[in-house]
């Protein structure tokens, strides 16, 4: 097999393997049952698949100028979503729309029921 074949090949299976992933985020986000794990649907499995597909892009172009706003393109996202998902979830706690019951430790109780973080 020549080079570009085996380039090719792994392309494929990148953006095969990201869109799967990113399908995964779909189906996790329509069929969770709270809004913390729908996050973590919509975060995790999706940031994952976007990096897969843009590796695979960037097999398939092989272009330093493209490689390059793919690279930013990632590093953006890598810098936003984790950050995005942490305010929401922070403000969803706050405004008390969390199911409770299926939390296994919720460590913000204490500091939610004394009204916040406060000094220590």
């Amino acid at each position: 097999m020549t080079a570009q074949t085996v380039a090719d090949i792994l392309a494929g299976t990148c953006l095969i393997s990201g869109a799967l992933l990113s399908l995964a985020a779909g189906v996790g986000l329509l069929r969770f049952p709270d809004l913390l794990s729908r996050m973590h649907a919509a975060t995790k499995p999706q940031v994952l698949g976007l990096l897969l597909s843009l590796a695979g892009t960037a097999l398939r172009l092989q272009n330093t100028i493209d490689i390059t706003s793919l690279v930013l393109v990632g590093i953006f996202q890598l810098a936003t979503a984790p950050v995005a998902a942490h305010m929401i979830g922070r403000a969803v706690y706050r405004a008390r729309q969390v199911r409770t019951d299926l939390l296994v430790v919720d460590e913000l109780a204490d500091d939610h029921a004394n009204g916040g973080p406060g000094p220590r």
